[in-house]
């Protein structure tokens, strides 16, 4: 290719190609984004309240600057801290296998006595606060770590990469910790203190980050069967294809397994065909020759052949029959005159581990009986794969158990419909099992077709749920943000006109139109804005326009200048809101006469408290005077330091006479109900705090069972929003609630797991078990 004239190149070579992330790592890149997401916005919220505490208990003004410094310093970074966080973590991603994440102090070796001088204490501080962080970190979280660096570096097959440079190593967060920290402008001390908070979050919540990013990843069909990470990296096999399914070797490769009797994780991670069928055979003696040869005896072709026969037989059966593998069996191990045939002990182990995989799966209680019943009928043909295939059982990717996987996870919320209504769910499970039924015979490429069909299908229902519940956390967060507003702007009226003698058209002045403006200054700019601020200065000087305590001799002349700004300011507010006008000019109207009487007060109350003064000075200095107020030190505790303006309308009021401590607050609790609430142990309360939006649980109401996933968290209203599986909101609980109908047993959490792993994992536990016993 001719280069141009005009270009000069440095290098004199060609830009390399970008290199395209597999898409099971673009999933894992912006999943474990917004995970991080949380986990930061956790921080800073703590870390606010922290730093204000260690304010609150410093020694000396100081240290107690310096505190208020990095609480505000956070405060105005937040948001720059946070996008930083996240772009390194994304660089990472992007530029895997290249980037180098920021080099700390390293290890002693690394590290001269001349260069030691040269970095500032403050700096060396910050990199050896750093580096305890992350080997903290790696030291608490090895496996998973481990797990998922094995996991990633198998999708990047030609990328020699290192464990500091997996995008979501300890390095790489801490390093965008670092790099984040590094701009704030505050004390050395300070900073400590911040990146100590990191190191005390970070070290509390990155267990479930990291088992988050794996089972992302395991949900994409990457290596799904390791439990534990094998003692060094396992490079990649050429052929492996990148964010394939299940281990990624091809058919016939396995990965590496544990020495015999261990375990690289739960037993169903890496046990092969013969781990399981020793397992099968502990502590039989002289069975190796057991059915070969004699007339009793069936090869694989004849019981092959007879399965197909049995198979199609078995589409007439209802869909709520599910009869057990070994009944099925009974009239295919007979020969023509009635008597038994035995399998070679190779397809015996076989039939015994799939009748123990489905008997688990008909057990389950995570599933429907119908959707039982449909998967029970899949019970032959998945017994002539593993007939035909030995490494059906260690080949996390097979088609025939992603299938199976599949279908159970889809059904798991699936509730029976009403009579007439249709179910596309249950009709497509059943197609998919008829035409298993009707055209399998050894072929296993239509499993492959049917799951890639099923996933497309599973797709176009998640999209439309996921737009359904996105449309129901929206509305749900919509109320949250309404109610917080309703109740910010309620609580400030109530707050103002407590303690006052308003008017009546005033008080209704105050609780339609202009509650209704301050709702909406919060909706629209929220309680830290100046908007805000205005409002409620507005409704301070409103209220003390239409009763001014403490009065003195120039509130008659504070009134006459605030009154007109009060009044348009007012009137500009509702305007704002587009409120009725007719209804406006007669509130201006009401809030005018107010004001007028309040001037006609004035005029005679100078007079009455001179009066009053000087039957205070004729009278013993305890002999308390009505409508006189009474200096500090005669005034008992607790009572109000100023007399009200009119003093015979309060006497006679039996509502202001009423001290305020016997009047409960709306919304407050008696003493009574405090006493009947239950206490909830905290180990549900833990347990509602850490269920995940996604989750599937049962809940048990009036004898009936209704199945749903939690769909939202609405952190203003703290509620937890639940739908069913086409996304209708079916319950909502606050976390009180939920942890009290968790400990009743009238919610049940739902395990949506792969099935066919879940089986295997308890088949081998028990028979280990039964080994041991």
């Amino acid at each position: 290719m001719a280069h141009d004239n005009k270009v000069v190149s440095f290098s004199g070579q060609k830009p390399p190609a970008r290199f395209s992330l597999p898409a099971a790592l673009v999933h894992l890149r912006d999943a474990s984004g917004q995970s991080l997401k949380s986990v930061l916005a956790r921080f800073f919220d703590r870390a606010d309240d922290a730093l204000f505490e260690l304010a609150d208990r410093a020694g000396t003004n100081l240290d107690q600057t310096a505190y208020f410094d990095a609480m505000r310093e956070l405060r105005l970074r937040r948001k720059a801290m946070v996008v930083s966080i996240l772009q390194y973590v994304s660089q990472a991603f992007n530029e895997i296998g290249k980037f180098q994440p920021q080099k700390t102090t390293g290890t002693l070796e690394d590290i001269d006595q001349d260069s030691l001088s040269l970095v500032d204490h403050s700096q060396l501080e910050q990199q050896v606060a750093v580096d305890n962080l992350i080997n903290k970190l790696r030291n608490r979280y090895t496996e998973q770590i481990r797990l998922l660096t094995v996991r990633v570096g198998h999708l990047v097959p030609g990328i020699n990469l290192k464990d500091a440079q997996m995008p979501l190593s300890p390095e790489i967060i801490c390093g965008g910790v670092a790099e984040a920290c590094a701009d704030l402008d505050i004390d050395i001390r300070a900073k400590l203190v911040v990146l100590k908070l990191f190191d005390r979050l970070l070290a509390d919540t990155l267990g479930d980050f990291y088992k988050e990013a794996n089972r992302t990843l395991v949900n994409e069909g990457v290596l799904p069967e390791m439990k534990r990470p094998p003692a060094g990296n396992v490079p990649a096999r050429s052929g492996q294809r990148p964010g394939g399914g299940g281990t990624g070797a091809p058919s016939g490769v396995d990965v590496p397994l544990a020495p015999a009797g261990e375990s690289y994780g739960g037993p169903s991670s890496q046990a092969t065909f013969s781990e399981l069928s020793a397992l099968l055979h502990q502590g039989d003696a002289g069975s190796s020759g057991r059915g070969h040869g004699g007339e009793g005896f069936i090869d694989t072709d004849r019981l092959m052949a007879r399965l197909t026969e049995a198979q199609s037989n078995s589409r007439q059966w209802d869909d709520g029959v599910v009869m057990p593998l070994n009944q099925q069996l009974q009239p295919i191990l007979r020969s023509g005159d009635g008597q038994s045939l035995n399998p070679g002990q190779m397809d015996s182990d076989v039939i015994n581990l799939v009748s123990m995989l489905f008997d688990f799966i008909l057990e389950d209680r995570q599933l429907h009986p119908v959707m039982k019943a449909l998967i029970g009928r899949l019970q032959i043909p998945v017994l002539k794969v593993a007939l035909s295939d030995k490494n059906f059982f260690n080949r996390g990717g097979h088609p025939v158990r992603k299938l199976l996987n599949e279908l159970a996870l889809s059904a798991i919320g699936w509730t029976e419909k009403k009579p007439g209504q249709r179910d596309p769910l249950r009709e497509k499970i059943e197609s998919v099992v008829d035409r298993i039924l009707n055209e399998f015979t050894n072929n296993v490429a239509l499993f492959e077709e049917l799951l890639k069909d099923f996933s497309h299908f599973m797709d176009l229902d998640r999209r439309r749920r996921e737009l359904v519940e996105q449309r129901l956390r929206d509305a749900e967060e919509g109320r949250a943000r309404q109610e917080r507003a309703s109740e910010a702007a309620e609580s400030l009226v109530r707050d103002l006109t407590g303690q006052r003698d308003i008017p009546e058209p005033v008080a209704g002045l105050l609780n339609e139109p202009w509650t209704r403006y301050l709702q909406w200054v919060v909706l629209r700019e929220g309680e830290d804005s100046a908007r805000w601020q205005h409002a409620r200065n507005l409704t301070e000087q409103l209220v003390w326009s239409v009763d001014p305590r403490p009065v003195s001799d120039a509130t008659r002349s504070e009134l006459l200048r605030a009154i007109p700004a009060i009044v348009d300011d007012l009137r500009k507010a509702l305007q704002e809101i587009s409120w009725d006008p007719f209804a406006t000019d007669a509130a201006i109207r009401d809030l005018e006469l107010a004001h007028v009487d309040v001037f006609q007060r004035l005029v005679t109350a100078p007079a009455r408290e001179e009066q009053s003064e000087e039957v205070a000075r004729s009278l013993p200095p305890e002999t308390p005077v009505e409508g006189v107020a009474q200096p500090d030190s005669m005034r008992s505790e607790g009572e109000p330091s100023a007399a009200p303006l009119n003093p015979e309308e309060s006497a006679e009021d039996p509502a202001v006479a009423q001290p305020a401590a016997t009047v409960p607050e709306a919304g407050s609790q008696s003493a009574e109900e405090a006493k009947v609430a239950p206490v909830i142990d905290p180990v549900w309360l833990e347990k509602a705090d850490s269920l995940r939006v996604g989750s599937w649980i049962e809940l048990t109401r009036e004898e009936t069972k209704v199945r749903c996933k939690l769909a939202a968290f609405i952190k203003a209203t703290r509620k937890y929003i639940f739908v069913n599986r086409s996304g209708a909101k079916v319950a909502e609980y606050h976390r009180q609630e939920l942890a009290a109908d968790m400990e009743a047993g009238r919610i049940s959490m739902l395990d949506d797991g792969l099935i066919f792993d879940r089986a295997l994992e308890s088949i081998i536990d028990n028979l280990r078990s039964s080994r041991k016993d």
